[in-house]
């Protein structure tokens, strides 16, 4: 019970690491775990079932709804003791152009097919997002501290081809977190970063079946499942963790080190 009485923040909440968060932090004691997603009645089927957790609406790619959300957590609570930052996307169309060009065994050519409006559909949510949430979060908690948790990918390390604007976009999360990260230690917040290698999640399952296997085929582990993500997040955010401060956590089954 390392989370006795703490409140929480979860975003991603609707489904995924998020969700899988959400459910651990309850478990281990967790008084309040606000679960918030862009979906929220996705969010409202993941608490169903939990006592102390309560689903918020909120899209991390708009600040205001951001501040609002830690404004709502604060008004009923007084601090935030964890914050957990799974909400991102990935891009469907880029994907799908990449899958092709590997079944065809030619180069993928994303780049000179990227729209101005994929770009920032990434950028907005995994970056810019990523910024609001630490910014509402080390306002909230600059007086209580407390810990921050940020979703970046080991595909910030190990760019995969056909895919630069994801990659940039998760690199900069592990920037920018780092960067917060030195500069809020002095006030008890602590942030740090997992980076995750292939997840079962439902961006996971648009992969071709093909290709899915394939993930395998090397002798490595394969798809994590959300709950071991949740529990390399929880672990960062807990007191066990206290001696780490801006670490990037990989954690892909051993597909690649730094």
């Amino acid at each position: 019970m390392d989370f006795d009485g703490k409140i929480a923040l979860v975003t991603g909440a609707g489904s995924g690491i998020g969700a899988a968060t959400v459910r651990a932090l309850v478990f281990r004691g967790a008084k309040a775990v606000y679960a918030c997603d862009i979906d929220e009645a996705a969010a409202r089927r993941v608490v169903a079932e939990l006592g102390s957790a309560t689903p918020l609406g909120m899209d991390v790619a708009c600040a205001d709804q951001v501040s609002a959300a830690f404004d709502t957590v604060l008004a009923a609570h007084g601090r935030i003791d964890v914050v957990v930052h799974a909400a991102g996307v990935d891009d469907p169309g880029s994907k799908q152009r990449m899958y092709e060009a590997a079944e065809q065994n030619r180069p993928p050519e994303v780049l000179a097919h990227l729209d101005d409006t994929a770009w920032r559909r990434i950028m907005s949510v995994n970056l810019d997002g990523t910024f609001y949430v630490l910014r509402a979060a080390v306002r909230a908690m600059r007086e209580t501290g407390g810990a921050i948790v940020t979703v970046g990918s080991s595909s910030a390390f190990d760019t995969l081809t056909g895919y630069p604007h994801y990659a940039a976009s998760k690199a900069g999360v592990h920037a920018l977190s780092q960067a917060v990260a030195k500069e809020v230690a002095p006030f008890g917040i602590r942030v740090n970063t997992v980076a995750p290698g292939p997840v079962d999640t439902a961006m996971a399952a648009r992969t071709p079946p093909h290709l899915r296997a394939a993930m395998i085929a090397n002798g490595f582990r394969g798809y994590a499942m959300p709950e071991e993500l949740a529990d390399n997040i929880l672990y960062l955010a807990s007191p066990g963790a206290a001696n780490v401060v801006g670490a990037v956590l990989l954690s892909n089954g051993g597909r690649f080190t730094v």
